[in-house]
């Protein structure tokens, strides 16, 4: 088992998180601070170039190069531990520290982009950033205190049927530093299981891409969507009322598109989409709005919290026995 910090962490800023769901970057913070992670976030840090690399509009180097820069601003603040709510900034940044670790070459590039761009001088050094002891995804974070976790759940999620979807940059990039599997991937099961929530485990197509594939999704949007949809189907099969999910991308796809596919298709899946950070969040009683933002989801989820018996005025679980009339 590698080693997972609680402290020293840069909280990294996520593009579509920022844009798409903000709430998980709350959400995120809020549980960071019930669980006594010591985390910073830096205004200063720039986009990991993720969307731009993998359409082909960034190329290696010029992603390695921000990579660094954003590395160096962790290692100046005193918090070089890395934390990401995006799998891809999570595969982009270890590919990127790798190659600055092991390629002199690219790295004296890199340190002359760095010397010639109009910044403040910076220079990145093999201190500044190891890819596999320094860089994580917080759902890693949250699994190394998931006991703090288990301790401080308000709401019974129990009564939801949940299934995971793991992305495939980080389950599918970087094996060697993925926890809780790979081929059956778990560390979300696990995360779900710590607020008391047991989720269906392996189920067919599980481990299948959302169907984004980045410009997939709009230069073969039937092909990308199609992969889509057969997920939602399989979920379907399995009765699933909540999928969990651990990249803002894959989030996307299946939140955003759900309603069109249903049209489509002529069908209805009634499948509800959050982020791990928000499901914890919830289950920590956390405001729905406020802090999960769920009013900047396409499929409401208002309908789920009502199942709850959760009440959107006081933001609390309706306790249900309380409400009953006295005999």
């Amino acid at each position: 088992m590698k080693f997972i910090p609680d402290k020293d962490i840069l909280l990294f800023k996520s593009c579509l998180v920022n844009v798409e769901y903000p709430g998980v970057e709350s959400s995120t913070s809020y549980i960071f601070d019930r669980i006594d992670v010591e985390y910073y976030v830096d205004e200063r840090q720039s986009c990991c170039t993720g969307l731009g690399h993998y359409y082909d509009l960034f190329d290696q180097i010029s992603t390695t190069a921000l990579a660094a820069r954003n590395f160096h601003l962790a290692a100046e603040t005193g918090h070089k531990n890395i934390a990401v709510m995006c799998a891809t900034c999570y595969a982009i940044l270890k590919k990127s520290a790798k190659i600055l670790n092991q390629n002199e070459e690219a790295r004296n590039k890199v340190n002359q982009i760095l010397d010639d761009s109009n910044l403040e001088k910076r220079e990145y050094t093999l201190d500044d950033m190891d890819p596999t002891l320094n860089i994580f995804h917080v759902a890693e974070i949250f699994y190394n205190k998931r006991d703090e976790i288990s301790s401080l759940v308000k709401v019974d999620l129990s009564s939801l049927r949940v299934a995971t979807h793991h992305a495939c940059h980080y389950c599918k990039v970087h094996y060697n530093d993925t926890i809780e599997g790979v081929r059956d991937p778990n560390l979300i099961d696990k995360l779900a299981e710590a607020v008391g929530v047991e989720t269906i485990g392996w189920y067919d197509h599980k481990t299948v891409t959302c169907g984004a594939g980045f410009r997939q999704r709009f230069t073969n949007k039937e092909a990308s969507l199609a992969v889509t949809a057969e997920k939602l189907q399989a979920l379907k099969d399995n009765k699933v009322d909540l999928l969990l999910h651990m990249c803002p991308n894959c989030q996307m796809q299946f939140d955003r598109y759900q309603p069109y596919i249903e049209e489509k298709l002529d069908t209805e899946f009634n499948i509800f989409h959050l982020n791990i950070s928000q499901f914890i969040a919830l289950a920590l009683g956390a405001d729905p709005y406020k802090i999960l933002g769920i009013q900047t989801h396409t499929v409401p989820i208002e309908p789920l919290l009502k199942r709850l018996n959760y009440s959107l005025e006081t933001n609390e679980k309706i306790d249900v026995e309380a409400k009953k009339s006295p005999n």
